[in-house]
């Protein structure tokens, strides 16, 4: 996170996916801390938690919100 900026990440959505699944869509903006290069309305990755206890014990992000829905066979 070095090179950005006042970077935010914004949970958008909550999906339950199963009893031990929650996918999260993110929605990021920031600024470019070098170029000034304003971060806007991009559509966000993903992150999925796995839940056991109601703990999380697995969580994986995906950088690429379309790649995460393709692998879990999701659509937006």
């Amino acid at each position: 996170m070095g090179s950005w900026e006042a970077l935010r990440v914004l949970a958008q959505e909550y999906r339950e996916l199963d009893s031990e699944r929650v996918l999260v869509l993110l929605y990021n903006s920031g600024r470019g801390k070098t170029s000034g290069l304003e971060l806007h309305q991009m559509k966000g990755g993903a992150n999925l938690l796995h839940i056991r206890d109601g703990k999380v014990t697995r969580l994986v992000i995906y950088w690429d919100r379309e790649r995460a829905l393709a692998d879990l066979g999701l659509r937006e």
